[in-house]
């Protein structure tokens, strides 16, 4: 059986919102989600410049779609 670990365990800053930075050796990718909030949201990159690049996605997203909850 092959063990895999994560190598890294950072965090990346966008606007107020705090992300974890993981990698997965398995499948040779980036990977986190947005901390502090009670949603799922989940990003990924092959690269630390995709996974920011994506975490800022998310965040943009997240905040789009909580905009629209709020005007319902």
């Amino acid at each position: 059986m092959i063990s895999y670990i994560t190598i890294m365990k950072e965090t990346i800053k966008y606007k107020k919102y705090i992300g974890s930075v993981d990698f997965s050796q398995e499948d040779n990718l980036y990977y986190g989600k947005i901390q502090g909030i009670k949603d799922l949201v989940t990003y990924e990159g092959k690269s630390i410049s995709e996974l920011n690049i994506a975490f800022k996605e998310a965040v943009e997203d997240y905040e789009e779609l909580c905009e629209l909850i709020t005007e319902e």
